[in-house]
């Protein structure tokens, strides 16, 4: 995903109320160590979305859970509504939680809107305290007032195996009111000290035959999908998980994604916000053994111009098909889905993908795509993509153009309303030169063609997917995703961990694209802290999300740059094609690029990595 100035207010405005005055939690002093045990994940607070009534929540007054008027749920009809008297008071809301053993993350997440009288823009006069035990998680007040509903999302790992005490304390002062509302709070855990036999990533080879249908206005998906899979350890597999990503987008109670009807496993219980589903085999699947699962499936498009939701008439349906996470030697990835960047790590696979629509909707999409006619005033596309690792389309009324690049990618072009032709075109220029400049550094683009869907309502810029990626108007912003095909594409990395190996690479390609050649790179540069690294994963960088952009996009290509320098041009070509080429369809780790840069010199570069801050 591109960072651009419509993404850079936007998060500016979101850090602002996420992120006032957090302190990250350390474990109690007195607190005994805990044994290692394997890691079930789960969601352990009870009746987040005060739809159940109070219980087991321990409330100040009785007003505090409510329904009444005056706010309003984030999801269902309930939510918890603290002060808003305009006088001095306090409420508070509290609930026993037991937070696993051996479950390397947790996090803690809720919904907060935040409204007030109070008109300061510098004095937090009314505060709502987020604690667990008698840790302080975070603070907010009256300067973080919102519109709506914001997102919090807080670390609290440190609290593995302990029970103890979650709550929220709201204090007022004495004249106008601030109202502290909060719903959907939920704690998730997820990851295990307990990691298979080898570091094999499985369930390998994955392949998916979907096939959905939608509604007149493509919003409203439903059909069928199934996974192939092999284990390719040597440790058995008794379980998978289901990666239901754009259940972020809605709530656990009114989820996107629903997934019913399951054969070929049983079901379990969704964690981490609902974007994890649990499916236990019939029996364990031996290494070298394969299996088939499938099951029913409903996709509701939400509003909005984001990679999954609807711009008007136009829908993006980005990571809406559930795909299997991925288990290797540190267990289960099961990380939460971030806004900031992206959490999504996956094998290359094939996807035979089938789309019942309206004729009256186009439908780009991942892969090569065929239409055949269907019922009255229907049509069925049918796109086949191999070597992915996920399938994402769009469908609306949008204005098309085509075109070929000079070394022969098929490029589509497809406009939402309000976009010129003359702009369409000159995407459709960026375009080509993008895809023929990425594949003359790294290796021929394997995918057919290549589809690009334009709007210049996407807060966030530009987001990637195999063959097909959402952009603004901007020649820098599409270059950037096209070379995503292969930095995150062909070259896979667990983007939630390792966040520079797609992003860093992506924005040095595409310097090299435009001709830019890092010159200027480090002119004021500025270490937020000693804990800032290029490596750090989208756990560090949502908890500091204005520093992201900065430091993985900007520093992170200028380590690329000045690595060049040091290498040499040719030797820094050689270097990064040979590695594509070494992790075409497989998976890229920082510990293996810098190797590989390393035997492409006989300088030591470990005081390079260092000074750059890149570990691993």
């Amino acid at each position: 995903m591109r960072k651009t100035p419509h993404r850079s207010i936007a998060l500016r405005a979101l850090a602002v109320a996420a992120l006032a005055a957090i302190s990250l939690p350390a474990a109690p002093a007195a607190a005994a160590p805990s044994t290692a045990a394997a890691c079930t994940p789960a969601q352990v607070v009870t009746n987040g979305g005060f739809e159940s009534g109070t219980s087991p929540w321990t409330q100040s007054s009785t007003s505090v859970i409510t329904s009444r008027s005056g706010q309003t749920a984030h999801g269902g009809t309930s939510y918890a509504w603290l002060d808003g008297t305009g006088g001095t008071h306090t409420d508070t809301l509290s609930q026993s939680v037991t937070i696993p053993s051996g479950c390397s993350t947790a996090t803690l997440s809720f919904w907060l809107h935040i409204d007030t009288a109070e008109t300061t823009s510098s004095i937090a006069y009314d505060k709502l305290t987020a604690k667990i035990g008698s840790t302080t998680l975070a603070t907010y007040s009256n300067l973080d007032k919102n519109t709506g509903y914001v997102k919090k999302t807080l670390d609290v790992s440190a609290f593995a195996g302990q029970t103890v005490s979650l709550s929220f304390t709201g204090a007022e002062d004495s004249s106008l009111q601030t109202s502290f509302v909060l719903d959907d709070i939920a704690l998730d855990t997820s990851g295990g000290s307990t990691p298979p036999a080898d570091s094999t990533r499985t369930p390998a080879t994955p392949s998916y035959t979907v096939s959905l249908s939608s509604n007149t206005s493509g919003t409203v998906w439903t059909g069928h999908e199934s996974a192939t899979f092999t284990n390719a350890s040597s440790t058995a597999l008794s379980e998978v998980y289901l990666r239901l990503w754009d259940n972020y987008h809605g709530t656990c109670d009114a989820m996107p994604i629903t997934v019913t009807n399951v054969t070929g496993g049983t079901a379990g219980s969704l964690s981490v916000a609902c974007t994890a589903l649990q499916i236990t085999l019939p029996t364990p699947l031996a290494q070298g053994q394969s299996a088939t699962i499938g099951f029913d499936l409903g996709i509701t498009v939400p509003s909005g111009a984001d990679r999954f939701g609807h711009d008007g008439a136009f829908n993006n349906i980005g990571n809406a098909l559930p795909v299997l996470a991925v288990k290797d030697g540190s267990g289960w990835h099961l990380d939460p889905y971030t806004n900031n960047g992206e959490s999504f790590y996956s094998l290359a696979a094939d996807f035979k993908v089938t789309l019942d629509h309206p004729s009256t909707l186009l439908v780009p999409a991942t892969g090569t795509s065929t239409d055949t006619p269907g019922s009255s005033g229907r049509t069925v596309t049918t796109a086949t993509a191999s070597k992915v690792r996920d399938f994402a389309w769009a469908a609306g009324p949008f204005s098309k153009i085509s075109g070929t690049s000079a070394a022969g990618t098929a490029i589509n072009i497809y406009s939402v309303s309000g976009i010129s032709s003359s702009d369409a075109q000159s995407m459709l220029s960026t375009a080509k030169s993008a895809v023929d400049a990425h594949a003359a550094r790294f290796g021929a683009y394997p995918y057919g063609e290549l589809d690009a869907v334009i709007d210049n309502n996407y807060w966030f810029g530009g987001m990637e997917y195999p063959g097909f990626v959402l952009d603004l108007v901007s020649t820098t912003a599409l270059t950037h995703e096209i070379g995503h095909q292969w930095w995150y594409g062909i070259v896979g990395d667990d983007e939630y961990n390792s966040p520079w190996l797609d992003e860093a690479f992506t924005d040095y390609a595409t310097d090299l694209a435009l001709g830019k050649t890092g010159s200027n790179c480090w002119n004021s540069v500025s270490w937020a802290s000693s804990a800032e690294k290029i490596t750090n994963s989208m756990a560090y960088w949502d908890a500091h999300s204005s520093r992201y952009s900065t430091v993985v996009y900007g520093y992170g290509k200028c380590a690329l740059h000045d690595l060049r320098r040091l290498l040499g041009d040719t030797a820094m070509t050689k270097l990064l094609k040979d590695y594509a080429t070494s992790h075409w369809y497989g998976v890229s780790t920082t510990a293996e690029f810098k190797a590989a840069a390393q035997a492409a010199t006989s300088t030591d570069l470990t005081s390079f990595w260092s000074t750059h801050r890149i570990d691993g």
